[in-house]
């Protein structure tokens, strides 16, 4: 028992996170939000750096500055950063960070007072980052999966097609394009495995649940594949140290945060991961057969798997799960709130009507049906907008209500399939779980429960929550992955929404019919 740090660098902030397990309580919570502090020393702008032609980066020395930030605000606001037993984090995944050969020696030598800036300026070969947003890689896509044989080879080794914005591509961009640059890097990290390398004072590996955003990890033995790396650029299997587990400490916490913010010098670090694996922890979709759902402005299903399963058609991401056993499916769906509010502002409503609306009228909406594509969609893939609506009529704003509503639940049904998981629960988040008649479409649509889960840092708690597991684990006292997320990972007090038996006999029927008028206008 004890007090656990879990940080989470994402796109516009750094998030840290303190759990005491004793209480079951989240003892502290800060966020440094990089535009407010940075926007002018590093010239961006909601976090990122656009640099034209679907290029985005963002400055991995301004992350080592955001950490001193975080850790002296958590100290200012009273937290005993000594009592912190162990630290891990997650990070935006597929960003990818260039050391040269000063970095190992640096990172050994941090010591205060002159901030982490100042001591680490000069460790770059490469002063940008290449983050998820980054979309100028689909030649190195198409490469890199000629390269292993083809896109199916490469699906079935890595659990994955090759994403531009993936991190395999986008090495591979590099090297082509700036070979000098790449002969001077001696390491390549991941964002999550370069902010651990912070705290611990040395090079951490990469973990496999971020290193199977890379398109260069063999999904199931979770070691880098050396086809994909050979593949990907010359020389790269000594570039990337060799993956490392979860749960396996990279050692104490450096000395600079000891002197510095008071840490304890047996403090441990262990190897952060990435954000989308670390929220899966966060959430407590640690047992096969749970799936999450976050309706924001796109929503996201995200499911905990036995197996690595694959979709054929390219439509989900696979990555491997920071507790060591499972796997986690990712879907993201374009068209959610911004469908669900491009109905509503149409049709002139507010969310209580948008809501009134959903329960005056019947599951199945008497057939009316709509494919809500007011943008390119990512699953099923659409390049270019269009709403289609089948027995629909465009003036009957409580049938669009449904048909928005029921379009995107079948959706989800029908895209989850290669999962091959059985949902026995869905747990909700983001806005739009706040209207009961959304959810109660969901429960009926899967035949589940739907439970709403309140969280705004889940990838924060389940790094902490990751701590806690590595550091009972190292100490020879493990505990099951169910008890040491339960005292956290709760759905909110009676906001359980059971199915109604008699409305999901009617999606059973009604799914066969959406699947049709999908393919007939997707191809």
């Amino acid at each position: 028992m004890g007090k656990f740090l879990g940080l989470d660098s994402s796109t516009q902030s750094l998030t840290g996170l303190v759990i005491d397990t004793q209480t079951g309580q989240i003892d502290a919570e800060v966020s440094t939000h990089f535009d407010t502090h940075f926007k002018a020393a590093y010239g961006i702008d909601k976090g990122v750096l656009h640099l034209g032609g679907g290029q985005v980066h963002s400055a991995p020395l301004m992350w080592a500055e955001a950490l001193d930030l975080l850790l002296q605000t958590l100290r200012d606001q009273g937290c005993d950063l000594g009592q912190i037993q162990a630290v891990a984090g997650s990070g935006q995944q597929h960003g990818t960070v260039y050391l040269n050969d000063k970095a190992a020696d640096a990172l050994g030598q941090l010591r205060g007072p002159a901030p982490l800036r100042d001591q680490l300026a000069a460790i770059f070969s490469r002063p940008t980052s290449p983050i998820w947003m980054d979309t100028s890689t689909t030649a190195q896509c198409q490469e890199l999966e000629e390269g292993v044989g083809g896109r199916r080879v490469l699906l079935e080794l890595t659990g994955n097609t090759a994403f531009e914005r993936f991190s395999g591509p986008q090495i591979r961009k590099f090297a082509q394009q700036d070979p000098e640059g790449y002969r001077r890097t001696t390491y390549i990290g991941l964002v999550s495995s370069y902010m651990a390398s912070l705290l611990a004072g040395r090079l951490v590996p990469v973990d496999p649940g971020d290193g199977s955003g890379t398109n260069l990890m063999d999904i199931r033995s979770r070691q880098w594949s050396p086809r994909a790396l050979t593949a990907c650029a010359a020389e790269l299997e000594h570039k990337l140290l060799p993956i490392t587990p979860a749960d396996r400490p990279a050692g104490p916490v450096s000395p600079y945060f000891v002197s510095r913010y008071g840490f304890a010098p047996g403090c441990q670090v262990f190897p952060f991961s990435g954000d989308n694996p670390s929220s899966l922890i966060g959430l407590g979709l640690v047992e096969a057969g749970q799936v999450a759902l976050s309706l924001g402005t796109s929503d996201t299903l995200f499911a905990c798997m036995d197996q690595p399963r694959v979709s054929e058609q390219g439509e989900g991401a696979v990555f491997a799960s920071p507790d060591g056993t499972h796997y986690m499916a990712l879907i993201c769906f374009l068209n959610g709130s911004l469908a669900r509010e491009a109905v509503r502002d149409q049709h002139h409503l507010d969310w209580k009507a948008f809501g009134e609306a959903l329960r005056q009228t019947p599951p199945g909406n008497k057939g009316a049906l709509m494919l809500p594509y007011f943008a390119p969609e990512i699953v099923p893939k659409v390049a270019a907008a269009g709403v289609v609506r089948h027995h629909l009529d465009p003036n009957n704003a409580q049938a669009e209500v449904r048909a928005v509503i029921e379009a995107q639940a079948l959706s989800s049904k029908i895209h989850s399939a290669w999962m091959g998981v059985a949902i026995r629960s869905l747990f909700v988040t983001g806005g739009a779980s706040a209207n009961e008649g959304i959810l109660q479409i969901f429960a009926d649509v899967h035949g589940c429960p739907v439970h709403r889960f309140e969280t705004a840092n889940a990838a924060a708690l389940g790094a902490a929550l990751r701590a806690y597991h590595g550091h009972l684990k190292a100490a020879g006292t493990p505990k099951p992955w169910k008890e040491i997320t339960a005292p956290f990972a709760k759905p909110l007090p009676g906001s359980t929404i059971q199915p109604n038996p008699a409305a999901t006999a009617v999606y059973k029927t009604l799914i066969d019919e959406y699947r049709k008028l999908e393919q007939a206008h997707t191809g």
